[in-house]
């Protein structure tokens, strides 16, 4: 019979075995070694063992290189780490960490051999990343001491570590393995079992839709990276991502999370299980959604499916003028974009007043320009010049492309289509900046559908690289080409897309967030570890919480809906703690209080 927990306290974690030496197990090695831990590394593949070790000491000899160690240092690191093929290597250890494949046959016959071997206060913990840490610790003659510890990769350098408690894990265990964490200068968050935990249920979710969206040939793959890259300012694109993890990880990866789960955002796409079977399974075969120089390399390169620049273009329409429809933050930055590009703008709101604020708020933005050394003051002044600010559509008559950017609600934009059509020249290109309404519904309000497209700009308008080309089944050949020469001349990366809900940006993003928003609503896990997990394990600039409540939870309720309404799947419903909070005028930001307290501007 196991000795009660409460009877056995624990022992200072001082020697760690790490069972699985892949890139993970040997990230984990270096990082316990580092942090002056005594490691046991195992595998049961000899030349597993051989290659860590080589691993390992290549790291630490770049180390050496780069300053961050000493010559000794590195010697007495390398020291404390030892290998072995016998899993009895372990039987001293006062941590057990498996990093074995993610398979529940595998970890459990680990667990069941580490039973017999090590002492009854060892702490087992699991690496995994997608399966049910409960149920491994079911299996086990010790599951008051099985937990999930699950670090990102690469180990030296990624900060996060999810602490995962099964309903069996004692206290003890976790608090032991928490400080051990924050003593090898990483984050821990504390997360319960559930498939994916928070990082990469969160993640996982996101780049199967990306691969779906691929896979449905919405987008090319560059235009989907590309815009989630400039748009959200992540670090890699969705499908670049997954050709890192590899594709046949993320695909073993959902698969585990979809059994557990049952959640249609996990069932892997069919492109993941094709490019799996066929041998394309990213970075380290030389090809997956990409194609690369080599096994290995990172180093893309053309294929039959890279574009060519502006190949398939046909000629555009001459663009010298531009009209901008609105008022507000949107309106005033798009028109500050247009005229710094050299532009004659025109800057229409439904009164003269509304135009001239608007006009003001430029020349705020100009002169922080100015004051930053980004712009000089001739330039701002000029620019200034190139904005001509009206109280009527009236004076978009002689524009050659007219935006709107006013506000985001189907019949006011109809009703300035309809408005723009009569007021405007016969060859005006109308584009509309919506995110989230059918871009057709505002060409159906014209006589002249075909001169209909999206340009949808990011806030601020100004910083934001990154414009969705909406194309409609009506838009022509040239009024597309038109907007892409417009973007190139407004210094802006485009990318092409269909009209359907969300475009690109919007339907990747705002599911991640609505999931994020289900975990707190579940009591799964706080705002504040939710937040970090995604900073510090995913490379987020925001974490979802600090995005929400910049974004304003009206919107991105509103996004939410029109997601739901056009692809009817259930997972898309908003979160009620979300449709609460907005019932209640907690917007965010810019109300005071959204997920977190914000102080009143």
């Amino acid at each position: 019979m196991a000795t009660p927990l409460s009877d056995t306290p624990l022992s200072p974690l001082k020697t760690v075995a790490v069972v699985g030496l892949g890139t993970m197990g040997t990230g984990i090695a270096e990082v316990l070694a580092q942090a002056g831990r005594e490691v046991v590394g195992i595998d049961i593949s000899e030349a597993a063992a051989a290659q860590s070790v080589a691993t390992l000491e290549a790291a630490t000899a770049r180390a050496v290189k780069r300053g961050r160690l000493t010559e000794q240092e590195r010697t007495d690191l390398l020291a404390r780490i030892r290998t072995s093929t016998d899993l009895r290597a372990a039987a001293d250890a006062d941590l057990v960490i498996e990093v074995a494949p993610e398979s529940y046959s595998i970890k459990q016959q680990i667990f069941r051999e580490l039973d017999g071997i090590v002492r009854p206060e060892t702490i087992l913990a699991t690496g995994t990343n997608a399966l049910s840490v409960t149920r491994l610790a079911a299996d086990s003659a010790r599951p008051e001491r099985v937990l999930g510890l699950h670090f990102f990769n690469p180990a030296p350098a990624m900060r996060l570590v999810e602490v995962v408690s099964s309903v069996l894990t004692a206290p003890q265990a976790v608090a032991a393995v928490t400080d051990l964490a924050v003593e090898l200068g990483k984050e821990p968050v504390a997360v319960g079992d559930r498939p994916g935990f928070v990082a990469d249920g969160l993640l996982f979710g996101y780049l199967n839709q990306a691969a779906a969206m691929y896979e449905a040939k919405y987008a090319s793959r560059e235009d989907i990276d590309a815009a989630m890259r400039l748009g959200c300012g992540l670090p890699m694109g969705p499908l670049a991502l997954l050709d890192l993890i590899g594709v046949d990880t993320a695909r073993r990866v959902l698969d585990a999370m979809y059994t557990e789960s049952g959640d249609r955002l996990h069932a892997p796409a069919p492109i993941l299980k094709q490019l799996s079977e066929a041998g394309l399974t990213g970075r380290k075969s030389g090809r997956g959604f990409y194609t690369y120089e080599a096994p290995g390399s990172a180093t893309v390169v053309r294929d039959a499916l890279t574009p060519l620049e502006g190949a398939d273009l046909a000629p555009g329409r001459p663009v010298r003028s531009v009209g901008v429809a609105g008022s507000g933050t949107m309106a005033s930055g798009i028109a500050e974009v247009f005229a710094k590009a050299g532009y004659e703008v025109v800057l229409a709101a439904r009164s003269e007043e509304k135009a001239q604020a608007a006009k003001a708020r430029i020349g705020k933005s100009l002169s922080r320009s100015v004051d930053k050394g980004r712009l000089t003051a001739e330039a701002a002044a000029q620019t200034l010049d190139r904005i001509t600010p009206a109280g009527s559509y009236d004076a978009f008559a002689d524009v050659d492309l007219a935006v709107e950017a006013v506000a985001e609600d189907l019949e006011v934009k109809r009703q300035l289509f309809a408005a723009l059509d009569k007021v405007c020249k016969p060859g005006a290109v109308l584009a509309t900046t919506t995110s989230s309404l059918p871009v057709v519904a505002c060409a159906r309000a014209t006589s002249r559908p075909q001169d209909v497209i999206g340009m949808h700009f990011f806030n601020p308008a100004p910083a934001m690289k990154l414009v969705e080309v909406v194309r409609t089944v009506l838009t022509a050949d040239d009024v597309h080409s038109t907007v892409r020469e417009v973007c190139v001349k407004i210094k802006k990366h485009a990318v092409d897309c269909g009209d359907r809900a969300g475009f690109i940006v919007n339907a990747l993003l705002f599911p991640y967030l609505n999931n994020a928003i289900k975990m707190v609503q579940e009591h799964y896990a706080s705002l504040d570890d939710i937040d970090a997990a995604m900073k510090l394990g995913g490379g987020y600039p925001m974490g979802p919480f600090e995005l929400l409540d910049v974004v304003g939870l009206d919107v991105s309720l509103a996004i939410e809906k029109v997601l739901h309404r056009e692809f009817r799947d259930p997972g898309l419903a908003p979160a009620p703690l979300l449709e609460h909070l907005v019932a209640a005028g907690c917007l965010g930001r810019k109300t005071g209080r959204g997920f977190r307290e914000h102080a009143r501007r």
